[in-house]
């Protein structure tokens, strides 16, 4: 609630960024996230690789650094279309270009955190590290998952997020 009054009194639009994504088996859904940048700059452009990117609002500099921007998608794991773990939802227009290796993560239920999240190679553009994706599809299980979800604690209290 406090974010959702911090986003709203800082600029104007929703306090919610929604954007289709594909989930399991190709199935489009609706993802939820706090937005983020001011709602006349954001969109389907690439994503800020700098906290200073201009269409990043104050409160969405913090809430991406602590990765609270990404609280909304509990909603959608509620709704059976995300998981807690599991490779990233990707937007259709990049799902589009996908080839037969790439429709391998559309067997797995997108999650809010994954190894890609957690690795080095966050740095990169999701839909480049797909050997992430692979890896935990064919090594699915509940330490795994324990694991990456502790990860995901320590990069998040560490202020590890994405800008």
């Amino acid at each position: 609630l406090i974010s959702i009054f911090l986003i709203k009194r800082e600029s104007k639009g929703p306090a919610f960024f929604i954007q289709e994504r594909i989930g399991r088996d190709g199935r489009p859904f609706r993802m939820l996230k706090f937005r983020t940048m001011h709602q006349e700059l954001s969109g389907d452009a690439p994503a800020p690789d700098s906290p200073y990117d201009a269409r990043i609002t104050r409160i969405g500099r913090y809430l991406r650094r602590y990765s609270l921007d990404e609280l909304p998608q509990f909603l959608n794991v509620l709704a059976g279309e995300m998981s807690i773990v599991g490779p990233r939802p990707e937007m259709p227009f990049i799902v589009e270009e996908y080839g037969p290796m790439e429709r391998e993560r559309l067997r797995a239920k997108p999650g809010i955190t994954g190894l890609w999240q957690i690795s080095y190679a966050r740095r990169g553009a999701i839909h480049e590290n797909l050997d992430y994706d692979l890896f935990y599809i064919e090594n699915q299980s509940v330490l795994l998952d324990i694991v990456i979800i502790a990860l995901t604690g320590f990069a998040v209290v560490k202020g590890t997020g994405a800008y």
